[in-house]
């Protein structure tokens, strides 16, 4: 059996072997220390998937107009008036409305685009139609499509609420033009010629009425 002292000392040594485990691995302290800070709990990072600029140039309108002309400026003002306009919306209405109303003033067929017509551009149209109808001539037309359009220019008066937009156009068309025998007296049914307008729209913004109607035709 072993000796009382030779277990003291062999639980000393362990005793000692222990303390000397725990201050490497805790460290020691000396002195006073304050307990440490609870931390607050972190909040997780909000991911951003797109930053907003606030004031940002409207691309709706600069891309048609350089975004300090007067032109921007009433479209902005246009917008502010009514939301739901958009420029972009509007230059494809107005690629559409170039098709139906040339085809509708050769074709004489004014009835059927009156509505998009204001009035003394409609009676402009009708005393051509019923002049060349006088001289027993027909048009006889093919659209085959808008080579070039560009917003030109733009104006808006608040007081009123008018607003009018102009734009450029080059359409490539094929005509002929024949008298009452039926003979070709002007074009060709083959030939595509391009053809220049500068047409210019109002409308009075936040109307019930959505349609803009033909205002001013030029070249």
């Amino acid at each position: 059996m072993p000796s009382p002292i030779l277990q003291l000392l062999v639980l000393a040594g362990i005793a000692i072997f222990l303390i000397l485990r725990l201050k490497s691995v805790l460290g020691t302290r000396d002195g006073f220390e304050k307990p440490p800070v609870p931390r607050p709990l972190e909040q997780p990072e909000t991911r951003r998937d797109f930053e907003v600029i606030e004031g940002g140039p409207d691309r709706d309108i600069v891309d048609h107009v350089p975004s300090d002309s007067p032109s921007a400026d009433a479209l902005a003002r246009m917008k502010r008036v009514e939301p739901s306009f958009g420029v972009s919306e509007f230059l494809s209405g107005a690629r559409g409305a170039y098709e139906m109303i040339l085809m509708a003033f050769d074709k004489g067929d004014l009835a059927a685009i009156k509505p998009f017509l204001d009035e003394d551009v409609y009676e402009s149209f009708a005393e051509v139609v019923e002049a060349r109808e006088a001289q027993g001539l027909t048009i006889e037309s093919q659209f085959v499509g808008v080579r070039e359009l560009e917003l030109v220019n733009a104006t808006f008066d608040e007081a009123t609420g008018a607003a009018e937009i102009t734009v450029r156009y080059v359409g490539e068309m094929t005509a002929v033009v024949r008298d009452r025998s039926g003979e070709i007296v002007e074009g060709s049914p083959t030939q595509v010629k391009r053809q220049k307008d500068i047409w210019t729209y109002g409308r009075h913004m936040g109307s019930d009425d959505p349609n803009w109607q033909l205002v001013a035709t030029g070249e």
